[in-house]
């Protein structure tokens, strides 16, 4: 990663561990939930969801990203 995504523990954690192509397919991934679920990025609610996705999604074992 180039950059810290998010000003707290989790934008670290991303920065520190996760790859730029990881990273892409993320951003993809959660383009497809906003879409999905209609969510407004603006709601905190929303926010906490997607937060909540993104650490799934990047750091659980079976959480979707394609192994090497």
């Amino acid at each position: 990663m180039p950059f810290r995504p998010f000003p707290n523990d989790l934008g670290l954690k991303v920065f520190q561990e996760i790859c730029g192509d990881c990273w892409g397919e993320w951003l993809k991934h959660q383009q497809a939930l906003i879409n999905h679920y209609a969510l407004n990025v603006q709601d905190p609610k929303a926010k906490e969801f997607l937060f909540t996705s993104m650490e799934k999604y990047l750091f659980e074992d079976d959480a979707g990203l394609p192994t090497a």
